[in-house]
């Protein structure tokens, strides 16, 4: 049998036959151990000889046997030592020596080797790293190191299972309150002998293990120890000192109070806390003795104090302080279980809340369901798309009412949550909000349109005269067709605009979208429905806006369509603007033909250069060249004045606009050939009036003050008026009873009727004035402001434009020329100079900023020039010996076009032959080698820009007669226009 005592083991037969050895071993045990562990035991009966040693230890070993487990649950949880328990122990003892003899012969002999924690003073050092380990608690470790769990297993297999416990200390330069538990472990377990040592607090707890499963080692504290020394480094193996508490009295009303207080504090906390129930619960079980120093440590070991907090609770010896660190300790735990309890009631209370409505509405669900009043959501949901397809039913195309019912049956058999069951259900709000065959009814009066149109416009004959065409085809009909319509022209001239008014005039829906920079086709033709977020394109919406079939659709912008990585959107404009095709429009998330047909586009551009040539040809062009000054002046006084009046609250009477400010701010500030600028520089003279009239009334009293102010001061003459006479009345009275002077008195009664009829006529003169300034202030109005061309540069500045006409009489080698700009028309100078004359020295130079048509068009002017001169003046060689330049201002415009080729050659024959062409003569037209005249474009425009620089005499091609002719009369007035096929026919008609 193997005895494990920490001094010396010692392997025992059992057997009499070695009575010797066990002698020597009970001589080493009662001198070592019996004195140390039983004191009492080797006082009993020392002197007698009849009792052997052997007996004594045998009955001892028996009695300690089975004393065994009482004293294990004793060293368990106490750490106190009585008095009385040794004493006890060897009368025990002593009462059983009589039987030993009979006993030890039947038993082994057993040496008893129950180890007391006070009679370890040597113990292997466990590291703690987030709390200590109070007295009576147990406390689950890990032990990485193999050699320390090593030495742990073979202390318990010695029967001396006890380690110290010693919290770690914070490394320096860190935060204890920043958890980094990974880190710490780690430290822990590179520390090793002396660094150990150094990390941990001197005091400690004598733990005892009570089992080791792998590399858990569960702890239970006994009593409190300090370190002294280091005994060996590995494992490390310190010595300690036992530490007992200070004596103190019980009866101390201070320490009762404080340990009732602490005890009150913890029975409140176990109120809302079942975990430290279960702590109470498992310390009450190990403990004998609750007394106050135990309750000071339960309060702190149950607690979730901080390690530092807990580590002074364990290092103080005075109960008293003890009992007080340990009541901070509890209160601050029962605010946390406060506030634990309020987070955990609202919380409580959201969540049941929360079921509670959930609840009631399913019980609402399922009880107007009963009762028939409300259906699941598929069911509503099929009955409103049903509902919404009721009123047009029997217009819905067959195709497209096959494909609605699928997808209704479809919708009823998918789950609410699934992804599938949004998408139909999108995909069939879209099919059921179109307007399947539903029109608008049109308005078929021809008059009543034309009257809608010239409200709205002035001028645009061509659209207003294509709009009534349609309406009258319409009216013959009974019904209309689509049409597509491109209106051109230059910004600002109502092509936007007018769109509306054609609806109006129409009676149908309006929808404007602008395709200006559109890149995707997308957003002609929609996305695939299997794209997240997939939408129907343009038309579509445009469609479920308006509530019908055939509204009036105005594509804005159309010659700036992009072209990017997701398609060509101008290709996809084709079957939407082709009258051929759009009868069946696909569109790629609705998947069913749409009829389009009826549908009337009108498409805005400003150069027809830029749409692709297959998308103009679907189109009928009408093309808008813009305004005359003429024009300006009347929608300038019949509608952007009248619309910026209203703008600016001002009323008609307060403001006149003259007609020549009018024309000055057409003619040098607004000469583009829109009108938008035109507004915008209304605007700017009604806003400046408006703060002008605002000024003026916050100086001037009310009009009614001067004429109170007149009629006062009438009445104030009036009574000084009435106190003369009273006065002049009571002195003649005074005079005429005085007897004394009758002289006197007579001659003062004869003039006294002259003074008073020449002082009535003063005042009677006094009035008349009077009353004349009270009629005329009263009579005045509101002062009006008037703007006229005088004062027009106050309100918009100085001009912009001036006049385009540079020379009153044109000089040798200069010519007038006809231009098309963005702003309109306007006229321009070509002018030749001779740089220098010799023989063979022939050349021309070019300049002016002008692009690669026109630097063609002056080499052709050059060789024409000379053919010409050759022909006139065979003797005449200026162009084969003379270096010429040619130029044409503004350098800083860019200038480009062929238009300019007989202006050129004008230019350099007048400078060859030295003859200035006729006065006020202007040329526009196109040449080629040959001399012949080609047709050109913008003769509205040229027109306009030749009558604003005077010019009374205009040569055109003969091609452009028939532009010239369909002009308004007004634009013709004044103009003598030639039109000309070859080029000889403009030299006869310039020199």
């Amino acid at each position: 049998m193997r005895i494990v005592n920490p001094h010396f083991p010692i392997n025992i037969p059992n057997s009499y036959s070695f009575f010797s050895i066990i002698t020597a071993m009970l001589k080493v045990l009662t001198s070592s151990c019996l004195q140390n562990r039983f004191p009492a035991v080797t006082q009993v009966r020392r002197g007698s000889e009849s009792n052997t040693p052997l007996l004594q230890v045998l009955g001892s070993l028996r009695s300690s046997n089975r004393r065994g487990p009482y004293l294990y649950r004793r060293f368990f949880c106490s750490d106190s030592t009585d008095e009385s328990e040794p004493n006890s122990e060897a009368k025990q003892l002593e009462g059983e020596r009589e039987g030993g003899d009979a006993d030890s012969k039947a038993s082994a002999a057993i040496v008893p080797t129950v180890f007391r924690p006070e009679d370890c003073l040597t113990v292997l050092a466990l590291p703690l790293p987030h709390r200590p380990l109070f007295p009576g608690v147990y406390m689950p470790i890990y032990v990485k190191d193999p050699k320390v769990l090593a030495a742990l297993v073979e202390s318990r297999k010695r029967q001396a299972p006890y380690a110290g416990a010693f919290l770690l200390k914070d490394e320096q330069g860190t935060d204890p309150n920043v958890v980094s538990a990974s880190d710490t472990e780690k430290n822990i377990y590179e520390l090793k002998g002396k660094d150990l040592f150094s990390r941990l607090h001197v005091v400690g707890t004598l733990a005892q293990i009570t089992s080791i499963q792998g590399d858990q080692v569960i702890l239970i504290g006994h009593r409190r120890i300090r370190m002294t020394e280091v005994v060996s480094e590995e494992p490390l193996t310190v010595k300690v000192d036992h530490l007992k508490e200070q004596p103190y009295n019980k009866d101390d009303d201070v320490i009762k109070a404080t340990s009732f207080e602490v005890l009150s504090t913890l029975r409140d906390v176990l109120k809302t806390s079942s975990l430290w129930k279960d702590h109470v619960q498992t310390y009450i079980q190990h403990i004998g003795d609750f007394n106050y120093a135990r309750l000071a440590d339960f309060g702190a070991a149950i607690s979730g104090a901080n390690q530092l907090q807990c580590q002074q609770v364990l290092e103080e010896l005075d109960v008293y302080k003890r009992l007080q660190l340990t009541l901070e300790i509890v209160k601050k735990e029962m605010e946390i279980s406060k506030i634990q309890e309020s987070i955990a009631k609202a919380i409580e209370e959201k969540i049941s809340g929360e079921q509670r409505r959930y609840l009631l509405n399913e019980q609402l669900k399922a009880i107007k369901k009963e009762l028939g009043l409300e259906t699941d959501d598929k069911t509503a949901l099929s009955a409103k798309f049903r509902e919404r397809l009721e009123p047009n039913k029997e217009k819905i195309p067959a195709h497209v009412m096959q494909v609605i019912e699928e997808e209704l049956t479809k919708l009823q058999l998918l789950e609410a949550s699934s992804s599938e069951f949004n998408v139909t259900r999108n995909y069939l709000d879209w099919l059921t909000a179109l307007p399947w065959g539903s029109y608008s009814d049109e308005n078929f009066d021809v008059l009543r349109a034309e009257k809608i149109l010239d409200e709205d416009h002035y001028g645009l004959t061509d659209v207003k005269e294509r709009i009534l065409e349609f309406i009258a085809v319409g009216k013959l009909r009974g019904t209309s067709q689509g049409k597509i319509i491109c209106l051109s022209g230059p910004p600002g001239v109502g092509k936007t605009s007018i769109g509306r008014s054609i609806a109006r005039a129409l009676n149908r829906k309006f929808y404007r979208f602008s395709v200006g920079g559109l890149s995707d086709v997308a957003e002609i033709k929609g996305h695939r429905r299997t794209y997240i977020g997939a939408m129907p394109g343009k038309m579509v919406q445009c469609l479920k806006s308006v509530g019908t079939a055939n509204p009036l659709v105005l594509i804005d912008e159309i010659d700036k369509l992009g072209r990017g990585h997701a398609g060509d959107p101008a290709s996809a404009m084709l079957e939407l603007l082709d009258p051929e095709q759009n009868a069946n429009f696909l569109d790629h998330y609705l998947d069913v033909p749409i009829d389009l047909s009826k549908v009337l586009f009108v498409c805005t551009a400003n150069v027809l250069e830029m749409i692709p040539n297959p998308l103009l040809d679907r189109m009928e062009v009408i093309a808008i060249a813009g305004y005359i000054t003429d024009e300006k002046r009347h929608i300038a006084r019949d509608y952007l004045e009248k619309s910026t009046r209203e703008t600016c609250g001002i009323k008609p009477e307060q403001v006149e606009v003259t007609d020549a400010a009018l024309l000055a701010l057409i003619e040098n500030y607004c000469r583009e050939a829109g009108v938008r600028n035109l507004q915008k520089q209304i605007e700017k003279i009604y806003r400046k009036i408006a703060l002008k009239l605002v000024r003026k009334d916050g100086k001037i009293e009310p009009q009614n003050a001067g004429v109170n102010e007149v009629k006062a001061e009438s009445v104030h003459i009036s009574d000084e008026i009435k106190s003369k006479e009273e006065t002049q009345a009571g002195a003649k009275s005074v005079e005429g009873s005085n007897d004394d002077k009758p002289s006197e008195n007579d001659a003062e009664a004869l003039e006294a009727p002259v003074n008073q009829m020449q002082m009535s006529t003063d005042e009677d003169t006094h009035l008349q004035e009077v009353n004349e300034a009270t009629e005329s202030e009263a009579s005045k109005t509101i002062e009006k402001v008037v703007v006229d061309s005088p004062n027009l540069a106050d309100y918009v500045g100085k001009p912009i434009f001036h006049a385009e006409r540079i020379y009153d009489q044109t000089p040798v080698g200069v010519v007038m020329g006809l231009a098309w700009t963005s702003m309109g028309g306007s006229t321009l100078y070509v002018e030749t100079s001779l740089v220098e004359q010799g023989e063979g020295k022939g050349a021309l130079n070019v300049t002016g900023q002008l692009g690669d048509i026109m630097k063609e068009s002056a080499q052709i002017a050059h060789t024409v020039a000379r053919i010409i001169l050759q022909e006139k003046e065979p003797d005449n060689h200026f162009f084969a010996n003379s270096k010429l330049h040619l130029h044409v201002p503004a350098g800083a415009t860019p200038k480009d076009g062929p238009s300019a080729g007989c202006t050129m050659i004008t230019s350099l024959l007048s400078l060859a032959m030295k003859k200035p062409i006729k006065p006020y003569l202007a040329m526009t037209g196109e040449v080629t080698l040959t001399g012949k005249i080609l047709p050109i474009g913008g003769v509205k425009e040229k027109a306009i820009a030749a009558r604003r620089s005077d010019v009374k005499t205009i040569i055109f091609p003969s091609a452009n007669r028939r532009d010239f002719d369909e002009l308004a009369p007004n634009v013709k007035e004044g103009l003598d226009v030639h039109f000309v096929d070859d080029y000889k026919q403009i030299y006869d008609l310039a020199f």
